[in-house]
């Protein structure tokens, strides 16, 4: 269960005014060179509607009309923006509101940001103003916006008028103005972008209204996100979600992905399942794509924005030439898992009757540089290639830049784009980043430039998958029982002081949804070890029983393979003793004598309550493999069986499972099923468990046990 939402995300009427305005006012206009107010006045040059200056030292600012303040424009702004102080800021919105204006941006800093109680404090009543006035608030310590269909740009970020204002169907969303700057600035190579939207300290209006409204707005084709964190998983699920449903690819990129918290994890799934993880399950199961790379960020936006779904095979062309080129690309595919389809008949026939044979006429394909003698000749090789069913896309590699090569080829290869529906993607290789032919290149809406072959095939990637992904989980039949939620309820409520749960109360809340564990029993001491022991029969496993110790092996608490009564009393002793010295402190609940699981493959699956997202669902190899190769697959719960089988499918030790080197492998329904109820127990106890770990569960031919479990109480 993903934590409640705050609020619901606003509806694109609640923006419309604050992003699309037709009437704009700049308090504290200014004539000051470099001023914010000058700036953003400056910016507004391109502006199709009317803007009011509003400062009482002037009749008129750079050709505006100015007057006092807001109470005396002629009618009412739609977009306030506040180039003031701080101490000014809450007077101002109170303005505005007074005056029906449809949204403020606030640029003044030193609110949250400074982390000081007062400062803190003050943002809070911008918000308390926003949600009394029905004022919207972007801010504060933000940069501002822009729309370039209307020319508004609402920023104070030096010379936006002078890049262009070239429009396109990308639109940024950015919680850091000037890192969302940066990939705005890619105007200057020609690349067009509906809006830039910069949230800054995201009093009112966030990065997830911002997502939600650019999902509605039909000049965006894709979003960029450039992401710091959220307070709301739920609202940011909603918006990406709301995105992915519009056809809408929604990049991310966040940043701040070091794990920086000092707090111990009180169990093993607790440091496999941090925070990054958990925004990187959110962002890929809503249907975003998640980058780690800023400068694929508008590389991809723009290629989602420009294309269409793939219409044939999903396989891609490489034509190069460039024999070199052709293995980097062909290297770079496999890398990426995109497949290099053989090229068919009539394309084989195509390319020699115009190919020296000292090229190779093959996928990757080297035409050499003879076919660049003529346009027309390289014309021919694109479109065959263009044309060939085999392939859902095209990549051209760009070796070298000039005006004789790069310049002359760009008009033809714009031209065969656009006879073309796939996609024709050029990755300009050299290192003269604006070479000629570059700037044609980027501009055009049906060609994809890249400045990187591993990028390239990184996203060509990411759109077959993208594409093939699936809106909405399927919906499945629930797997344990309704009243198991409170049976496990009972048992929590009873557990003593402390957050973590006796290892015999955890394997009895796993026991509720139906999850095998072994049979056990608990004894106050090594004669109680013992009796249990003759009525269990052997093999047994002894362990200790405590709240307190939480990983049993290091506190010398667990005893193995043991066969008899007498066995169970000297392994009940040595236990008590190893662990009396290890931790002194610690509440002994008794020793657990439960029957030792048969053999089989040890599994580890583990939920780690995450603040922003909910309940993760980890799955890997258990034991110690789990820390020492990661090998894990996480989702958000609950997951379905489709879901629950993928996520052992995407582990590097999945032939472990189905047979490997003469072992059987193991019954995957059964463990599919187990993973089904452990993220149903998940989902029903979110608002009390924080962490599970069931370490290890051994799963065999014949069945799946819980063999040892942790379950962490939240505070």
């Amino acid at each position: 269960m993903i934590p409640t939402t705050a609020r619901a995300l606003y509806h694109r009427d609640d923006l419309r005014r604050l992003i699309d305005p037709a009437v704009v006012a700049i308090v504290g206009a200014s004539e000051t060179r470099g001023s914010f107010g000058e700036r953003t006045l400056s910016n507004m040059s391109a502006f199709t509607g009317k803007v009011y200056a509003i400062n009482p030292k002037y009749p008129d600012l750079l050709g505006r009309p100015c007057v006092p303040s807001l109470i005396d424009m002629p009618e009412s702004p739609d977009c306030v923006v506040l180039c003031v102080a701080r101490p000014m800021v809450e007077d101002m919105i109170e303005s505005a509101a007074a005056v029906k204006a449809g949204g403020v941006i606030i640029y003044a800093s030193g609110f949250a940001e400074t982390a000081k109680p007062d400062r803190i404090e003050a943002q809070q009543r911008l918000q308390r103003l926003a949600q009394r006035t029905g004022v919207r608030v972007v801010g504060p310590n933000c940069v501002g916006l822009a729309n370039t269909r209307s020319g508004a740009g609402l920023n104070f970020m030096p010379d936006y008028a002078g890049m262009g204002h070239r429009r396109g169907p990308i639109g940024i969303v950015s919680q850091s103005g000037a890192l969302g700057y940066t990939v705005l600035q890619g105007m200057q190579r020609g690349i067009g972008f509906s809006h830039y939207l910069a949230a800054g300290n995201s009093c009112d209006v966030d990065v997830c209204d911002f997502i939600s409204y650019l999902a509605e707005d039909e000049a965006t084709k894709s979003i960029i996100c450039l992401l710091e964190g959220v307070n709301d998983g739920g609202r940011f699920l909603a918006a990406a979600r709301k995105a992915r449903g519009a056809g809408k690819a929604l990049i991310v990129y966040k940043t701040g992905n070091s794990e920086t918290s000092s707090k111990a994890a009180m169990s093993h799934t607790g440091t496999m399942v941090g925070s990054i993880v958990a925004y990187r399950t959110a962002i890929a199961e809503a249907g975003a794509i998640a980058l780690d790379n800023l400068e694929a960020v508008l590389e991809t936006a723009a290629f989602m924005a420009r294309t269409k779904p793939p219409s044939r095979g999903r396989g891609v062309g490489i034509l190069s030439t460039s024999g070199g080129a052709a293995v980097i690309c062909a290297d770079k595919a496999e890398a990426h898992g995109v497949p290099l389809p053989p090229l068919e008949a009539e394309t084989d026939r195509v390319l020699r009757e115009v190919v020296p044979d000292f090229g190779s006429v093959a996928n990757p394909s080297d035409v050499t540089a003879e076919v660049l003698k003529s346009s027309e000749t390289f014309g021919v090789c694109l479109d065959a290639f263009l044309s060939d069913a085999g392939f859902s896309a095209l990549v051209l590699p760009m070796i070298f830049a000039h005006a004789s090569s790069s310049g002359a080829r760009a008009p033809t290869i714009v031209a065969a784009a656009a006879r073309s529906d796939r996609p024709l993607a050029v990755v300009w290789m050299n290192e003269w980043y604006q070479g000629p032919g570059s700037e044609l290149l980027d501009a055009d809406p049906r060609v994809c430039m890249f400045r990187s072959a591993d990028r390239c095939f990184a996203t060509l990637r990411a759109w077959l998958d993208w594409h093939e992904c699936r809106d909405e989980r399927p919906a499945e039949s629930r797997r344990s029982d309704r009243s198991a939620e409170q049976a496990a309820r009972i048992i929590i409520a009873g557990k003593g002081r402390g957050p973590a749960l006796s290892e015999t109360d955890s394997k009895r809340i796993l026991a509720c949804y139906g999850i095998a564990t072994p049979e056990e029993i608990l004894a106050r001491d090594a004669e109680g070890a013992a009796l249990a022991a003759g009525r269990i029969g052997g093999p047994l496993a002894v362990k200790i029983v405590s709240p307190d110790i939480l990983h049993k092996t290091e506190a010398g608490g667990v005893r193995l393979a043991v066969s008899t009564p007498q066995q169970a009393h000297r392994a009940a002793e040595e236990i008590l003793q190893s662990c009396l010295r290890h931790a002194p402190q610690a509440r002994i609940d008794g020793i657990s004598v439960q029957q030792m699981v048969p053999s089989g493959l040890e599994m580890v699956l583990g939920v780690k309550n995450d603040r922003q997202f909910g309940p993760l669902l980890a799955v890997g190899l258990g034991g110690v493999m789990v820390e020492l190769i990661a090998d894990a697959a996480v989702r958000l719960v609950p997951v379905t069986d489709e879901a629950a089988r993928s996520m052992l499918a995407s582990l590097r030790g999945y032939a472990l499972l189905t047979g490997f080197r003469g072992r059987p492998g193991v019954d995957l329904d059964r463990l599919a099923d187990t993973i089904c109820r452990l993220s149903e127990l998940a989902h029903d106890l979110s608002d009390v468990i924080d962490q599970i770990d069931v370490n290890p569960v051994i799963a065999s031919a014949h069945g799946v046990v819980a063999a040892d479990a942790l379950i962490v109480c939240r505070s």
